[in-house]
């Protein structure tokens, strides 16, 4: 059975490829590194189709932010195997499996002091994206290796205009709850944007 150790530690903490290695093995998952996805950082599919169960997780997260995800789609899979689809997804069987998989994780201090005080925090409750929660966001965002310009959205004044990855412009409206309007500048069209949604601001407008 292969293992898959050396290929993970180049994408999470080297402590925690065995671990992830045996699940991919136990569980026979296909894990797969993917591309960047702006909407989300990985995906759990259940077995269809004659697949089995099939796990994909962004390729430029961080190590914190890779494992973390990972952890959070093998929660998927595992509570699909008790259930299958009778339960919701973020549901509170989901919450109780992603907190018994991250455990072993957080207390073997594979986290810096700052993210592992944000993700004890956060696990009091998770939901269904670690982007969600701000506080955990931001503290895993400054691990992040890119030296671009990204911005999240709540950083931009308003009336800004910035880029998406796909190139698309917008202009930054008003808050609206827990989002911002915001207008394609081509279209016109209103789109809701996270408030931690990262963008590139156009500097010159």
């Amino acid at each position: 059975m292969p293992d898959y150790t050396i290929a993970l530690s180049k994408y999470m903490p080297a402590a925690a490829a065995p671990v992830i290695s045996r699940w991919i093995q136990d569980s026979a998952c296909q894990f797969r590194i993917s591309r960047s996805r702006s909407s989300k950082f990985g995906d759990y599919r259940p077995p269809h189709g004659g697949h089995g169960h099939r796990i994909s997780v962004n390729h430029n997260l961080n190590p914190y932010a890779f494992l973390i995800t990972t952890v959070h789609e093998f929660a998927h899979l595992k509570t699909w195997n008790t259930y299958k689809n009778r339960v919701k997804p973020h549901g509170k069987e989901w919450k109780a499996n992603f907190k018994l998989l991250m455990h072993s994780f957080i207390q073997d201090g594979l986290f810096p002091d700052d993210v592992h005080a944000a993700l004890v925090a956060y696990m009091e409750n998770p939901a269904a994206s670690s982007c969600t929660d701000v506080n955990l966001f931001r503290k895993l965002r400054q691990y992040n290796s890119t030296g671009d310009r990204l911005q999240t959205i709540d950083q931009l004044p308003e009336n800004a205009l910035f880029t998406v990855p796909n190139g698309r412009v917008f202009q930054k409206k008003e808050r609206l709850r827990k989002r911002y309007r915001c207008i394609e500048v081509k279209t016109q069209r209103v789109y809701l944007f996270q408030p931690i949604a990262e963008v590139s601001l156009l500097a010159n407008h």
